[in-house]
């Protein structure tokens, strides 16, 4: 039976394979190492009626692409993992609950990556603490496990994420080494602190974590540059008074596995009717089309790649364009650090307690090794470098590392 690791990721999905030598590699899909974590559902007329269509991973995002108003895109579905307000959704009228989402979502990677779910041994990854301010990481787990098996995965066990990043990294050491490993992904940021002696099973020392990462990042890039253009920051006049926009219309908007639930006549009825009350009713319209025409996700492609260049510039431009909305608005990377400050102060809290857990102080640590592609993001750099000192911080195959990892734990 074939041994695999798989990193379900909030973003992208990550396969690997060990092989006859005992080595590891990971699937290549097309040109990239992740398979995107997005299905792309759609309604065709056929003999027998109303067929419904799905597609996975990049089919998925080039089927919406092709047409996005009769599509729906499923995006950050981890991101629901852990939260026991999300029991089902329909789709064209039909009923999915989340771990039925997710076990189509995995068939279709199976089969891309070449494999049969029930013919392999999985070693699957799990956050340390699952996204969502309500998240039951016990739930989450289950949850998880149960998506796998409706998958048609015969044999599955779960690993701490940044477990798997450290089995991956140990292969690289030669003496007893105490590491820090910190696994930055979509949507949550996981600590964990492991004990590697040569020739010895790996010892885990301590565990936290932080339900928030990389689409965090977006979401204050979103929140600070466009949402003003959409009016956030106006006022509307039902019946004579002055009233803030309301907050939950761009606290939504600003949360790409959020965003699509807002496409629902209710919310549209109420948003073309705080339009007709509002200063600018142009900016609320604004935000009513880009929901109705499923621009989310250009939009969040647009803003991923502004904060990528803010990892290798002190400024870019964020650009988007959308129907009456044009946007070519600079960003320092100095401002874009003072947005995410509050979501780099909970890491380092979650930095905190993973130490705490083991029982260690930051002298302690002989290693720290970063993985997952927020891992770039200068400033997160720095909250390892001013603590630990840059000589013992060290990162590399920061999209793969976690599930090479786990597919050598699974190896034994």
């Amino acid at each position: 039976m074939q041994t695999i690791g798989i990193d379900f990721g909030t973003t992208n999905t990550v396969v690997a394979v060990v092989q006859p030598d005992g080595s590891v590699r990971s699937t290549r899909f097309g040109t990239d190492d992740g398979f995107r974590s997005v299905l792309c559902f759609w309604s065709e007329q056929g003999r027998a009626g109303e067929a419904l269509h799905h597609a996975a991973g990049p089919a998925g995002v080039g089927a919406y692409l092709d047409d996005p108003l009769d599509s729906r895109l499923i995006l950050s579905m981890k991101s629901y993992l852990a939260q026991r307000s999300f029991t089902e959704t329909r789709i064209f009228g039909r009923r999915f609950t989340l771990q039925t989402l997710i076990a189509t979502f995995l068939r279709a990677m199976a089969q891309a990556a070449g494999f049969s779910p029930g013919e392999v041994h999985a070693t699957i990854g799990r956050p340390v603490r699952f996204a969502g301010e309500l998240a039951d990481d016990a739930f989450g787990v289950e949850r998880l496990r149960k998506a796998f098996a409706e998958a048609g995965f015969a044999e599955v066990s779960v690993v701490l994420e940044p477990e798997g990043a450290g089995w991956r990294f140990s292969r690289r050491l030669t003496r007893p080494t105490t590491v820090l490993v910190g696994d930055f992904g979509g949507g949550t940021s996981d600590f964990s602190v492991l004990r590697f002696t040569p020739g010895e099973t790996v010892r885990p020392l301590g565990h936290a974590g932080v339900g928030l990462a990389g689409d965090a990042f977006d979401q204050r890039i979103i929140e600070r540059v466009i949402c003003p253009h959409l009016g956030r920051d106006d006022i509307y006049r039902p019946m004579g008074n002055d009233l803030p926009m309301p907050a939950e219309y761009y606290s939504a908007f600003a949360r790409w596995h959020r965003l699509s639930m807002m496409r629902n006549p209710k919310t549209l009825r109420e948003i073309a009717e705080t339009a007709r009350h509002a200063s600018r009713p142009d900016r609320l319209e604004a935000l009513a089309e880009l929901i109705e025409d499923e621009q989310g996700f250009a939009m969040y492609q647009a803003v991923s790649a502004a904060k990528t260049a803010l990892s290798q510039r002190d400024s870019a431009t964020l650009r988007f364009s959308h129907g009456r909305l044009d946007i070519a608005e600079p960003i320092q990377r100095s401002d874009f650090e003072a947005w995410i400050a509050p979501d780099l102060a909970r890491m380092s809290a979650a930095v905190d307690a993973a130490l705490a857990d083991a029982g260690l102080e930051a002298g302690q640590v002989d290693q720290v090794f970063l993985t997952g592609g927020t891992s770039f993001v200068p400033a997160v750099q720095r909250l390892f470098t001013d603590r630990f000192g840059a000589g013992r911080v060290t990162g590399g195959g920061e999209l793969v590392s976690v599930a090479e990892g786990l597919a050598l734990i699974g190896a034994g």
